[in-house]
């Protein structure tokens, strides 16, 4: 029975130890899994049969209850380990399914990002579209204005250019006529007059 509280004082100091093991070990990303494993596990009740042996007088008997003992121990090692094994199994396929479900999240993020950022490509297409038409209409004006303006130069240079003529017509009834150009000149040489 000493042996047994022993025991049981070992195993209590020992999770003592490991909760304080474990905070210092929160601050390690890999120690995740061993601090959840320290904070949810349980301890087992300690087997009525530690502490419980007696020797036989037979050696023989002796030799079957401690194979008998062995057999038992390596029955419960293994159904121990199988829930072990259980519990890892179902760690990982939670960690998966958390992964698979994050991965989602951010497939679904990216496709929205991607959706967000067509559409602003279209926006600003749609925008670039709009100044350069606006552009293109602001040229046709500046042509046309620069066209009416050529046109009206052309046709104050063609007034112009009527107004001479018109007015060299008008002077041109003043002048005198190939005949009466000769008898002119004939007469300024006869008539001096001084001046």
């Amino acid at each position: 029975m000493a042996f047994c509280n022993k025991l049981s004082r070992f195993v209590r100091r020992q999770s003592e130890n490991a909760s304080m093991i474990g905070s210092l070990r929160s601050f390690s990303a890999d120690a995740t899994h061993h601090r959840f494993h320290q904070e949810t596990h349980n301890f087992l009740e300690p087997e009525n049969y530690i502490g419980s042996w007696e020797a036989p007088s037979d050696p023989k008997d002796a030799e079957r209850k401690l194979a008998q003992l062995r057999r038992d121990y390596a029955k419960k090692v293994r159904v121990y380990r199988k829930e072990y094994i259980h519990e890892i199994e179902m760690l990982r396929v939670e960690k998966q399914r958390k992964d698979e479900a994050r991965l989602l999240a951010e497939r679904a993020a990216n496709e929205e990002r991607r959706l967000l950022k067509a559409e602003a490509a279209k926006v600003r297409a749609e925008e670039r579209k709009i100044a350069d038409e606006e552009f293109r209409q602001t040229l046709i004006k500046e042509r046309a204005e620069k066209l009416e303006m050529w046109k009206m130069m052309g046709q104050k240079r063609e007034e112009k250019i009527k107004e001479r003529e018109k007015l060299l017509r008008e002077q041109s009834s003043l002048w005198i006529e190939q005949k009466e150009l000769e008898r002119k000149i004939t007469e300024a040489l006869v008539d001096n007059v001084v001046l």
